[in-house]
């Protein structure tokens, strides 16, 4: 009696193990992995539509050759330019950046929670981020760590993106779901090494540089640098 009990016990066990695993909490269930072009057949056609009214009203071919990104920390825009036929750079449209942490200022080390200030190539394109899709920034870049060497200064931080909308950001920049898939999609057509974004405090076309808490000699030298960049690049018309 006690042995076919114990077989008894042992087939229940058996039989009821993996209904067990349907308790995991979902943080722990792996997300589904996308490749960069299935994210192009869930939205590339749609994000191409919105964007080619733009690109033909800025008079600028589609894919473009390459692309230039400014992100206006206080203005919360990120702006495209492109160049036209001749090879001027034109002002194609703008995003609104729903959500970025910190203050005016360049990011100095992991965890201060700023953007990044500086001139930044793209570095590739997350089809699987934990805020939709993402374009990861390089960050820091070759300024970044000179100033912090001589400075002293260790652990700089990274995974610095352009991410899809989420409750909250470290250091990067969000935007609602349809910019992201927009600029998701232009990168991946134009390629990530056409690519490179220039990130300010704000518009120091039309602004002086603000008074951030770190205005060190190579901080003045950094918004110069910055100016220099935007003043090449035409000015959305207001």
């Amino acid at each position: 009696m006690i042995a076919r009990l114990y077989a008894i016990g042992i087939a229940i066990a058996v039989l009821t193990a993996p209904l067990a695993m349907v308790w995991f909490p979902l943080s722990q269930i792996p997300r589904q992995q996308h490749s960069i072009d299935d994210r192009l057949d869930e939205f590339g056609s749609a994000a191409r539509n919105r964007l080619l009214s733009h690109f033909l009203r800025a008079q600028v071919p589609y894919p473009p050759a390459r692309i230039v990104l400014v992100g206006l920390k206080e203005e919360r825009r990120l702006q495209i330019y492109a160049p036209g036929r001749d090879g001027a750079l034109r002002y194609v449209m703008d995003h609104r950046i729903v959500a970025a942490a910190g203050e005016p200022g360049p990011k100095l080390r992991a965890g201060d929670r700023q953007v990044p200030e500086g001139r930044y190539r793209l570095r590739y394109l997350n089809p699987n981020s934990a805020a939709y899709v993402s374009l990861m920034i390089g960050y820091p870049n070759a300024f970044d760590k000179a100033r912090a060497q001589k400075d002293g200064r260790t652990k700089l931080g990274g995974d610095i993106v352009i991410h899809g909308p989420t409750t909250g950001t470290d250091g990067c920049l969000a935007l609602d779901e349809d910019a992201v898939e927009e600029i998701f999609t232009l990168v991946a057509d134009t390629g990530v090494t056409n690519t490179e974004i220039l990130i300010a405090p704000h518009d120091l076309r039309s602004h002086k540089p603000p008074r951030a808490k770190d205005r060190s000699e190579w901080t003045r030298a950094l918004y110069a640098r910055l100016a220099h960049n935007l003043a090449k690049l035409p000015a959305p018309e207001s």
